[in-house]
């Protein structure tokens, strides 16, 4: 399944996103962020104009740990690699969280549907095994 450039860069969500400093003392620090249909964009700055971080969803393994409380609703992005990123955003919003875990379930799906695709045409490609299933059938 190919996809056209503006499919990939379509922007799901973008507004301001608090994320827990890696440091000892863990501050929130503001973040401008972008979720488009393949990666999280975080930028320090509002303009964007920082260098931002880009996590691609193929990188994230789940959203996890939603909780609400009184002002935030914070949640954790684990990654493939088991890395764990805290974000926190105002809880009267449409929040981040549902938002992220949507588009990553569509990720998925894409994905899953193009490695289908592909084992077809690998399989319609070969000839010998369309011979090897006919004679498995009863």
């Amino acid at each position: 399944m190919k996809m056209s450039a503006a499919e990939i860069c379509q922007i799901l969500k973008e507004g301001e996103l608090e994320k827990r400093s890696d440091n000892l003392l863990q501050f929130w620090k503001r973040k401008t962020c972008v979720l488009t249909t393949d990666s999280l964009n975080i930028y320090a700055d509002t303009q964007k104009r920082t260098k931002g971080k880009e996590l691609k969803l193929q990188s994230i393994k789940k959203v996890d740990c939603v909780e609400r409380t009184g002002k935030f609703v914070y949640f954790t992005i684990v990654t493939t690699e088991n890395k764990e990123i805290d974000f926190r955003c105002p809880g009267e919003d449409n929040c981040w969280n549902a938002v992220i875990t949507m588009a990553l379930i569509d990720y998925q799906n894409r994905k899953a549907i193009q490695d289908f695709k592909t084992r077809q045409d690998n399989e319609s490609a070969s000839p010998g095994q369309q011979e090897r299933r006919m004679a498995r059938a009863p």
